[in-house]
């Protein structure tokens, strides 16, 4: 017997898109400290650095939804090239203009760009993949990401000094080398999208499904919420510790090191994270990963040695491993079929809210409360994040408790008279055909 092919396409697109996103992330991981070195060497102070990783998320801000809408009735693969154009244009005049308003502004452009990217390649994952299968492809997916966030703080430290007043031409250096790191991107998106996918009948449906409803669907806001608690925690971690350690006396090398090492660790958690879901469950995994990283970063506001802060950057790095990709999952199952690319745009909305305003408040509390002070803020989301998932783990399963089965009654025997007036009349019947 010739055995069933095997349905739906191969993992080799999973692979290409992995290594791409890896070389974006990569990229923009590189950028984001190289921002801020280069806008402390223009004379920023730590509200301005603030408001300037607060403009990377306010075009997205505004541009999620309506390209949620367009993917959810047409091609993921377009927005990928375009988001690697974007990053890489964003990232190179970063590094060439001299004023701090410029610098925001294609600040800006990098952050859209980075949206772009990412609504594409989460669609066709969510798309390309069996329910089943989803949890273990979005936790490759984002160590896609990880890695880029491995490589790109120890570039960004290896290239930029501090030393002889050199932190504004090495910072400038840094943002030319990463657009050059997210071009290479463009080599692997190749054959990334099929055409026949899950969700082909959803693409043909010029009905939209109203954002209200999408919102109102069980599962989504706390997906949502708890994936701008775990991104705002990485986005403001890689923003400000240059400035701790500006102000601590850290090294550039050794402050990249510091933020490579915690997504090492976060690539541990996701290549751990089937048999964690299997040992805990969803909903205790999200809800004690949020826990103790809400404690590891409001424990970053100690001046602990460097040592130290190391161990509580890896620890961190493992918590935070979780939050994006299964509230990638958790969105994705929530939503509508028809409008699951929307959904994931409104939890990419919430993350750029959260990294739009995080940044900006963090950056009032570091010019009051000290350059450390954000991270109690952080601290403060996580642990919010931590309930809110717990509670939405305990509502889901109150809601999927089965009803009591009907008691199936057994059927009434035949009456007696009624058995033999059907035997007579079988009995007739067979002596007409016998006549």
């Amino acid at each position: 017997m010739t055995p069933a092919p095997r349905p739906g396409p191969g993992r080799g697109w999973l692979l290409r898109l992995v290594i791409a996103f890896a070389f974006a992330q990569g990229a923009v991981s590189m950028a984001r400290p190289a921002v801020s070195y280069r806008a402390l060497a223009l004379g920023a102070d730590e509200t301005a650095v603030g408001i300037i990783a607060g403009v990377y998320a306010l075009l997205p801000l505004f541009a999620a939804v309506p390209l949620g809408r367009r993917t959810d009735h047409g091609r993921c693969a377009p927005l990928l090239p375009l988001g690697v154009v974007l990053i890489s244009g964003g990232c190179a005049l970063s590094g060439t203009v001299s004023s701090l308003p410029a610098m925001a502004a294609w600040s800006g452009v990098m952050g859209l760009g980075h949206l772009c990217f990412v609504i594409g390649a989460q669609s066709i994952v969510a798309r390309q993949s069996a329910p089943a299968e989803q949890d273990r492809n979005f936790g490759h997916f984002t160590i896609g990401a990880s890695l880029g966030q491995l490589g790109g703080p120890i570039a960004a430290g290896a290239l930029i000094s501090g030393e002889s007043g050199a932190l504004g031409r090495t910072s400038a250096l840094a943002l030319l080398v990463s657009a050059g790191v997210c071009a290479v991107a463009l080599t692997s998106l190749w054959r990334i999208e099929h055409r026949r996918t899950p969700g082909s009948r959803a693409m043909k449906q010029p009905a939209k499904v109203p954002v209200t409803t999408i919102l109102g669907a069980r599962g989504v806001p706390a997906g949502i919420f708890i994936s701008m608690a775990v991104l705002s925690s990485t986005d403001i971690l890689t923003a400000y510790l240059p400035v701790v350690g500006e102000h601590r006396g850290i090294a550039p090398a050794t402050v990249g090191l510091l933020l490579s090492l915690r997504a090492a660790a976060t690539i541990a958690c996701r290549l751990v994270m089937t048999p964690m879901l299997r040992l805990l469950g969803r909903t205790a995994l999200l809800s004690t990963s949020c826990l103790l990283a809400g404690l590891l970063c409001a424990g970053m506001v100690l001046p602990v040695p460097v040592p130290v802060l190391a161990a509580m950057l890896a620890a961190l790095g493992f918590c935070l491993g979780a939050g994006q990709p299964l509230s990638m999952t958790t969105v994705v199952q929530a939503a509508p079929a028809e409008a699951r690319s929307t959904a994931l745009a409104l939890r990419l909305t919430g993350n750029r809210l959260g990294q739009a305003a995080a940044p900006a408040a963090a950056g009032l509390i570091a010019g009051t409360a000290g350059a450390a002070a954000p991270f109690a803020l952080l601290g403060a989301l996580l642990l919010a994040a931590a309930g809110l998932g717990l509670r939405g783990g305990r509502a889901a399963r109150a809601t999927s408790v089965p009803a009591e089965p009907t008691p199936v009654r057994p059927p009434e025997p035949t009456p007696v008279r009624d058995r033999e007036r059907e035997q007579a009349d079988d009995a007739s019947l067979v002596d007409r055909n016998r006549s």
